[in-house]
């Protein structure tokens, strides 16, 4: 058997792959997988909002929070 390296461009792709591998027609010896990012580092920066918006929320995350603590 020979041995081959393939780049994976489109999901759709990559499910072919697992039919034949489904079908012991190919193997998939090692699998690729990114280390997961933190939500904060995902999402950081994504509402893109004013100063005045972002203490706005900030505010109300804390109130929210305060009053959660206050109802346990």
């Amino acid at each position: 058997m020979e041995t081959i390296l393939l780049q994976i461009n489109d999901q759709n792709a990559y499910k072919l792959i697992e039919g034949l591998e489904a079908l012991h027609l190919v193997k998939v010896l090692k699998k690729n997988i990114e280390p997961k990012k933190k939500l904060s580092e995902r999402f950081a920066g994504s509402l893109k909002l004013t100063d005045a918006q972002y203490n706005d929320f900030q505010n109300l995350i804390t109130e929210g929070r305060n009053e959660w603590n206050r109802d346990i």
